[in-house]
């Protein structure tokens, strides 16, 4: 791993969304969240919460979580106010804002990565720096 990280508390999911399930209009939600089907709207969260998707889960819109795990599918701009975890099924088609990131081999995004500044007062990061040919506070895992 990393080292000394701050990792955030991924192990309490307060909601589930099955496989089967499909959502059309935006969530709001507080906790974790974990996500093996498909949301058709924007995903926002505040606070300590966690947006787990899995490689099976699919989002078509906006999401604004401070912490996210994603190995699914993400069409639409992706805010991580704290951390996002790309796993190796991860495709984001839009920008990706990050305060810190880790990507694993095979994760894909289709769009900018852009780091943001730690913001004040709890509201999402102010962008200070788009990332086109360098990439800054990014931790790639490599598994052999």
């Amino acid at each position: 791993m990393l080292g000394n990280r701050k990792k955030c508390n991924i192990s309490k999911i307060d909601t589930l969304i099955g496989a089967e399930a499909e959502i059309q209009g935006d969530l709001h939600f507080t906790g974790g969240l974990h996500v093996d089907g498909r949301i058709k709207g924007s995903v926002v969260a505040d606070g300590d919460a966690v947006l787990m998707l899995s490689e099976h889960g699919s989002i078509e819109g906006e999401v604004r979580v401070p912490h996210i795990v994603l190995n699914g599918t993400v069409t639409g701009d992706v805010h991580a106010a704290e951390r996002i975890e790309l796993a190796s099924k991860a495709r984001v088609r839009g920008n990706v804002f990050y305060q810190l990131i880790e990507m694993v081999v095979g994760a894909e995004v289709n769009g900018k990565l852009v780091h943001s500044a730690q913001a004040q007062g709890g509201d999402m990061p102010s962008t200070t720096e788009i990332i086109d040919n360098s990439v800054k506070n990014v931790a790639v895992m490599v598994n052999s």
